[in-house]
Formats: C-alpha cells, sequence, structure tokens
C-alpha cells in the first residue's frame, strides 16, 4: 500500500491514517507531495491528482484500489485488516470510537481555523473566542467521557489505542501549540498520545521538515529549539 501525505508539520489529515499504519505495524509506503506556497497551489493539486481524484491528501492506494479521506482509508484499513483492534472489540466502546471519530470528522471548526496544526512552533497563551473555547469544551467532554466508561484497559479513550485516538491525534498538537489549558484527565491523554512511537516519529520528521505554510502561520510564536535552523526560512516567507 502506499500512503499519500503532505507536510507533517501542518497535514492534520495526513496524521490519521498515518498514525494507524505505524501504531498497527503494517507495511506502506509513504508518499510525501510538500505543499505549494498554499494548500491550494495548482501545481500541488496536479501533482496529488495522480493518486486521486478529490486532489487532496491523505490518500491510499492499494494495488487498483484508491480511498481518499482519512475516515474511509482508517475503514478500509480496518476492513482488510480484521485481525487487528483497529477498531475496539466491544461492541459499545466501538459504536462511541465510531461516532465521536465521525463527531471530529465533520466538526469543531472554529478550532480548526483558528489553531491550525502547526509542530514547529508554541504559541503564548491567549483568548482565542467564545466558538473556539466551546470547541475545546466539546473535546475535552468527549474525552473525559470516553475515559470514564471506556479506558480502564489503557491510556487512550477506549483504553488500548484505537482509530478514535488517531481522529484526535492532530487536536493533542493543537492543544500543545497554541498552549491551550486542560483539565487533568485531557492533559494526561494528550500526553498519552504524544508518547506513542508513531506519533514520535511523525513529529521528528516533521520538525526536520524545511518548508513553510504561510497561512498555518497564525501568530508570533514562543521562541523554543523545536526548529532552530528554521528562523531564516520563515523570516523570508
Amino acid at each position: 500500500m502506499k500512503l499519500i501525505i503532505a507536510n507533517k508539520t501542518h497535514s492534520s489529515w495526513s496524521l490519521r491514517p498515518w498514525l494507524v499504519l505505524k501504531q498497527f505495524g503494517i507495511p506502506f509506503e509513504e508518499v510525501l507531495i510538500p505543499f505549494g506556497p498554499t494548500m491550494d497551489d495548482p501545481g500541488w493539486k496536479r501533482a496529488v491528482a495522480d493518486y486521486t481524484p478529490a486532489r487532496k491528501v491523505p490518500s491510499l492506494v492499494d494495488g487498483a484500489i484508491a480511498v481518499w479521506d482519512s475516515l474511509a482509508i482508517i475503514e478500509y484499513i480496518a476492513e482488510t485488516h480484521p485481525e487487528l483492534p483497529i477498531w475496539p472489540r466491544d461492541k459499545a466502546a466501538r459504536a462511541l470510537a465510531r461516532s465521536i471519530s465521525a463527531e471530529m470528522h465533520s466538526s469543531f471548526t472554529a478550532l480548526r481555523g483558528a489553531c491550525p496544526m502547526n509542530l514547529a512552533w508554541v504559541h503564548p497563551a491567549r483568548d482565542r473566542g467564545e466558538a473556539v473555547a466551546a470547541d475545546v469544551a466539546r473535546i475535552t467532554e468527549i474525552w473525559r467521557d470516553a475515559r470514564q466508561r471506556f479506558g480502564a484497559g489503557g491510556d487512550f479513550l477506549l483504553g488500548e489505542f484505537s482509530a478514535a485516538d488517531a481522529m484526535f491525534a492532530p487536536v493533542t498538537t493543537r492543544f500543545i501549540t497554541y498552549s491551550i489549558a486542560l483539565d487533568p484527565v485531557s492533559a494526561a491523554y494528550v500526553e498519552a498520545v504524544q508518547s506513542t512511537e508513531g506519533f514520535k516519529a511523525w513529529r521528528d520528521a516533521a520538525l526536520a521538515e524545511p518548508w513553510i505554510v504561510s497561512e498555518d502561520e497564525v501568530d508570533e510564536p514562543i521562541q523554543t529549539d523545536f526548529r532552530p535552523n528554521l528562523s531564516r526560512s520563515r523570516a523570508q516567507t
């Protein structure tokens, strides 16, 4: 299988199926096509069109089969690997996992717009508006509820790592990048996701990238040593 993705620093949707494949040890070939000056760059769209008619990432190519959209790819992976608990085995836990994954897929536009995924920087805490606060409140409510109901078997939403954790993984990065305060249960969950081997591998690769997507530079960052060689490149954009 080939998974077509974009910049690891910025592409939240690419992270989701990539993390499922990595965490469950499923072999695949990564094809990374960096964004152009913007995410709607025509040259980038043409390059991605070689793999998907949607002209977006991620896309999965498995022989003659092409699957696009993160959640559809995760469902395809789960279907082709029924021996793996990509969705929880327990019926009630699986129903919750699918419901909250779909909610993540279709919701939280205020948080996404105000706080795009950007692993290169940490920004100071500030008021980002009522709509963002409402999104954060709902996300953390989901996390606390899942942990209380099904989290006894591990550190993740449904106990053991599942597709639901992959769907929320980019949100954990936003909470860190934008210094968003969290309750203890949610903070511990963020730490659990960020401590997985798959996420650490993604972050290490992201921090080695030279690319900047200017539309995802929404604030002046707190100075960090995450990407010390990027300051000059950022200043030139």
